[in-house]
């Protein structure tokens, strides 16, 4: 009888679609991964002890990115096309789980994602860490393949 043992969350890649992968694609850091079913309260006509929840859509976080500063990245570009020039143009994102053979096993595939928000880590002489960068993604759902 096999084993069933669960995928790691460290092997992982990140791809901008038409951006490229290399170096791009070394996230640290993905963050945001959810579904949330909304819903709607609606008080009971006459029976005030009682409220009717009802769905409405589903809701999707933004995605956060961290990795180590890139100072030449086809990604910052696009963060800086959206944020700093107002060329917004939303883009597929794949957030893939990749297994010991370095094949996917899991895939998220983000729909219209555009960045909203980009930050650098405090930068602190006393500390000997790299410098991080994060980036927040809108999107408007996700889908996701198994391999």
């Amino acid at each position: 009888m096999a084993s069933y043992y669960p995928p790691v969350a460290f092997h992982f890649r990140v791809d901008v679609v038409g951006l490229g992968i290399g170096d791009d694609a070394r996230f640290t850091e993905v963050g945001g991964l959810s579904a949330e079913m909304g819903s709607e309260e609606v008080p009971e006509g006459g029976e005030n002890r009682f409220v009717q929840k009802y769905p409405t859509r589903a809701k999707y976080p933004e995605l956060v990115l961290k990795r180590g500063l890139l100072s030449n990245s086809a990604v910052w570009n696009w963060v800086r096309d959206c944020i700093v020039d107002y060329r917004i143009e939303p883009r597929p994102v794949d957030v893939i789980l990749l297994d010991e053979t370095h094949q996917p096993l899991l895939t998220w595939h983000l729909v219209g994602a555009w960045p909203t928000r980009w930050a650098v880590a405090d930068l602190n002489a006393g500390n000997n860490g790299y410098a991080v960068e994060s980036m927040q993604l809108a999107y408007q759902y996700f889908t996701v393949d198994k391999a």
